[in-house]
């Protein structure tokens, strides 16, 4: 059964995600500025990342054919 202080306390679990993802994000744009190719600021993002989220980087979803 789902209660309510499950749906709160995921939903802080979202938060809390979000804002470690953009806040890395806006420690590599204030880090390199602009005039980047998108590969250099793929790589620093990831580095950033790495430090508190497990993640695949460009992981492809299966796609049947």
């Amino acid at each position: 059964m789902y209660s309510a202080t499950s749906a709160v306390k995921q939903i802080m679990n979202i938060n809390d995600l979000t804002e470690k993802i953009i806040g890395s994000a806006i420690k590599v744009h204030r880090t390199l500025g602009p005039g980047f190719l998108e590969s250099v600021y793929q790589a620093a993002l990831a580095h950033e990342l790495k430090k508190n989220i497990p993640f695949e980087k460009e992981k492809a979803p299966p796609v049947p054919y």
